[in-house]
C-alpha cells in the first residue's frame, strides 16, 4: 500500500483519537475499576476493528479502480501493442550489442600483437 499525503490526511484523525484513548486510558488506569476497564477496553477494541474495516474497505476499492483501469487498457489492445513493442525494442537492443561484441572481436583478431622482449 502506498503511502501518499491524502492517505495520511485520512489517517491523522485516526491517530490523534487512539492517542487519545490511550493517553486517557493511561491517565484513568490507575482510579478505573475493572469492569469500567474492560468497557475501556472494548471501545478500543471497537474502535480500532472500525478503523480496520474502514482501511479494508478503502483498500479494496482501490484494488477495483486498478482493476478497471488494467481490464480497459487491455481490452483496447494497448497493452498487447506496449508489449510486444518493448519486447521488439529489447529484441533489437540484444541483437545489437551482439553485433557490437562480433565487430570488436573481429577487429582485435585482426591486428597484429607484438610481444615485447624483455
Amino acid at each position: 500500500m502506498e503511502f501518499s499525503i491524502n492517505n495520511w490526511l485520512k489517517l491523522f484523525p485516526v491517530l490523534i483519537l487512539t492517542t487519545l484513548l490511550f493517553s486517557n486510558a493511561s491517565l484513568a488506569k490507575d482510579k478505573l475499576s475493572l469492569s469500567e476497564k474492560a468497557d475501556a477496553a472494548d471501545k478500543l477494541s471497537q474502535d480500532l476493528e472500525s478503523e480496520q474495516l474502514q482501511k479494508a474497505r478503502e483498500a479494496a476499492r482501490d484494488t477495483k479502480v486498478r482493476e478497471r483501469k488494467i481490464l480497459k487498457r487491455q481490452e483496447s489492445g494497448d497493452w498487447e501493442t506496449e508489449q510486444r513493442e518493448k519486447a521488439q525494442k529489447q529484441f533489437d537492443e540484444r541483437e545489437s550489442r551482439q553485433d557490437k561484441y562480433l565487430r570488436e572481436a573481429k577487429e582485435a583478431a585482426a591486428k597484429e600483437r607484438k610481444i615485447p622482449k624483455p
